[in-house]
């Protein structure tokens, strides 16, 4: 069977020699008889699939060992509460906010304390990252927040703030694992696995140590404290196991390309061709400053919605999926994901180029 070129914002395109290995290794997981979808996660079997995962996370993304890694459950949405409830002590937080799931984030943390937005570019329809320079600080405030990469709207902190010496909370979500990443910067880091790392279902978060021993909300439940899941090995409770397998599989992957340089690269080339087309077609037009353009989310219309209806359904026949907009915005987008093959990504320009010209005759 033909695959299409998936162009999901997530779940998304994960690599086919991992979805081969993994379909080997259905019935009989490496002589033990069984799936990883079956087995314990009390086994030594299971114990070293998870030890392995967290070793290569660790060389991937040279994690110093002062940091915890953590593979959780929730989602990205969970982690806007645990954040709080954790972390702000002093009940105030500072937030940039960048789009919908910043937005989110601040909604959420408005349950626990008093967050306040500290910088925004709602004004422009999130259509660039807010100036990082002059950023005032709440005093009080125990964290800053911020998302790294903008699924809906396609944009990417190109640096990140000066907090003078604040914990900086990162939702890398949409970009993690596309390029390398300074850890050091940040006090935690969470992502949903379902864009470049595994399937849905698995949330991993790298937490410096010391954030761990301060004192989460009284009414915080224990599965929503992160000192709870360090202490015990991210098995306090039963682990998406089977996502966690797939998201080894992907960091061993990785590893063999050459690790996150090799990423990198490979990621700017993917993306230079479709925006350099987008920066001279007549007829499509990015909607994101060249500034604030993500690697990962590529987001762009015609001036007719009509013809974006046009254009999603002609390219689904053409073999191209999912390149509908978010709901919320409309036209289309072209999630880039590390697993996108380059041909993918030229096969959509000549597709964009031939409808082009088709419909301005």
């Amino acid at each position: 069977m033909k695959r299409v070129y998936n162009f999901s914002a997530g779940p998304a395109v994960l690599p086919e020699p991992v979805l081969q290995q993994a379909a080997a290794e259905m019935l009989d997981y490496q002589g033990s008889g069984m799936s990883v979808m079956e087995m314990s996660h009390r086994s030594k079997v299971y114990q070293k699939i998870i030890d392995e995962a967290e070793a290569d996370l660790r060389t991937l993304l040279k994690v110093p060992s002062n940091y915890k890694i953590l593979f959780l459950q929730g989602g990205g949405t969970t982690q806007f509460a645990m954040v709080a409830m954790n972390l702000m002590t002093t009940g105030v937080a500072d937030y940039i906010i960048t789009g919908q799931w910043a937005k989110k984030a601040f909604q959420e943390a408005k349950i626990y304390g008093t967050p306040n937005v500290i910088a925004s570019s709602e004004d422009k329809n999130f259509s660039e990252i807010p100036d990082l320079k002059n950023l005032q600080y709440t005093p009080e405030a125990s964290y800053v927040f911020m998302c790294e990469n903008n699924t809906i709207f396609g944009t990417k902190f190109k640096e990140y703030p000066d907090t003078k010496g604040k914990i900086l909370v990162n939702d890398a979500s949409s970009c993690f694992l596309s390029e390398p990443l300074d850890v050091t910067k940040f006090g935690l880091i969470f992502a949903g696995a379902q864009k470049n790392v595994g399937p849905a279902g698995v949330t991993i978060v790298i937490i410096r140590e010391d954030l761990l021993e301060i004192s989460p909300r009284d009414y915080t439940p224990t599965l929503l404290k992160y000192k709870i899941h360090a202490d015990h090995g991210s098995m306090y409770n039963t682990p998406p196991a089977y996502a966690i397998y797939i998201c080894g599989l992907v960091f061993k992957y990785l590893l063999n390309l050459g690790g996150l340089e090799a990423v990198k690269a490979n990621n700017e080339k993917k993306a230079a061709i479709l925006y350099d087309y987008l920066d001279t077609s007549k007829l499509f037009k990015g909607s994101v400053k060249k500034s604030s353009r993500s690697l990962m989310n590529v987001c762009f219309r015609t001036n007719s919605p009509e013809l974006d209806v046009a254009f999603i359904e002609g390219a689904k026949k053409a073999g191209f999926s999912n390149l509908a907009g978010h709901r919320s915005t409309g036209g289309m987008r072209a999630s880039i994901y590390n697993s996108m093959p380059l041909a993918g990504v030229q096969a959509l320009v000549d597709y964009m180029k031939e409808f082009e010209a088709e419909h301005l005759k």
